[in-house]
């Protein structure tokens, strides 16, 4: 079984996917104008956490903790994108591919 395809890693993955629920509900809350969105927020962030921490019982928290922020980073840009019609520059979309680069080196390293 390859090193991306274990069971820790599947938690750092729907840690990510959580923490960007997270981040599309704190969107939604304006600042936190609208309490339950802003609440629902900060929820998904404790559980996306909660994930991240039985991660790490198995896998480096520098590899671990910069999976998540390059999947969290890569979906909260695209959501970002689809719900809220948020325009990101090309030159934003190539940062992103170089974290995401960096990050798969870093895992196979």
């Amino acid at each position: 079984m390859s090193q991306f395809f274990t069971l820790s890693f599947g938690f750092v993955v729907l840690a990510a996917f959580v923490d960007i629920l997270a981040n599309m509900a704190l969107t939604r809350s304006n600042g936190f104008s609208h309490k339950r969105w802003g609440t629902l927020s900060l929820l998904l962030v404790m559980l996306a956490f909660t994930l991240l921490a039985q991660a790490v019982k198995e896998i480096d928290l520098a590899v671990a903790y910069a999976s998540w922020g390059a999947i969290g980073i890569l979906g909260t840009a695209i959501g970002g994108s689809l719900l809220f019609k948020q325009k990101l520059k090309p030159i934003g979309w190539i940062g992103i591919a170089v974290v995401i680069a960096a990050v798969v080196v870093m895992k196979t390293a």
